[in-house]
């Protein structure tokens, strides 16, 4: 039998994750040719309707029922606009760990919002799914993204050298791939326990507001 994660809804104080819909997609491929999501992301470049079409009606469904992960659509909870995205990937039943992976939008940058929906993917893969490792693997030219890491509580274990191919914009407005080191954070359970008060609720293009 397949271990799948349950359908599922996460809501927070300013934020409802759930799973993709149709009404998505417009909202989807504009986050997704954006050029911070371009640089750190494998996604397509550019990215269509077409593309956003697979993902919302087979590819992100899919990641759970074949239990290999979970996507979830972030949105506002008062506006239901699309802020972002969150996804589990290897997803190792059992160990119990996954690695979690999040894109923002760029109109949601800045507020928050990609510390609060990864730190409540993780509170709940954790108390209601008994998972006892989450992983989170950070572009080394990503500094953003790796201070999500250390806010939601997680350890630096290691680099991953040589191990990723992001993407740098060229002088004539192109993209290039380039090889990057990838830096490997973990989170344990004890790890969001303990507290202390850590946690708050080429050329590259500017990274300053990934979260």
């Amino acid at each position: 039998m397949t271990l799948t994660f349950p359908d599922v809804s996460i809501s927070t104080e300013r934020l409802v994750l759930r799973p993709y819909d149709e009404s998505d997609v417009p909202a989807h491929v504009e986050m997704m040719n954006d050029e911070l999501v371009v640089a750190w992301t494998d996604a397509p470049h550019p990215y269509t309707t077409a593309h956003a079409r697979q993902w919302v009606r087979r590819a992100a469904p899919a990641q759970r029922t074949a239990g290999r992960g979970l996507v979830l659509a972030v949105t506002e909870f008062l506006t239901q606009r699309l802020v972002g995205t969150v996804r589990l990937g290897r997803t190792d039943w059992t160990v119990r760990s996954a690695e979690i992976a999040y894109v923002t939008a760029p109109w949601a940058r800045g507020e928050g919002y990609a510390t609060e929906s990864v730190l409540a993917v993780a509170r709940w893969l954790f108390s209601e799914q008994r998972f006892e490792r989450l992983e989170m693997r950070t572009a080394a030219g990503n500094s953003a993204a790796q201070q999500v890491a250390q806010k939601i509580g997680c350890i630096s274990e290691g680099v991953l050298r040589n191990a990723w191919i992001a993407r740098a914009q060229t002088e004539d407005g192109g993209w290039t791939d380039i090889r990057t080191d990838l830096i490997v954070w973990s989170l344990l359970p004890e790890d969001l326990e303990g507290g202390n008060g850590r946690y708050s609720d080429a050329r590259y293009p500017s990274y300053t507001d990934w979260d």
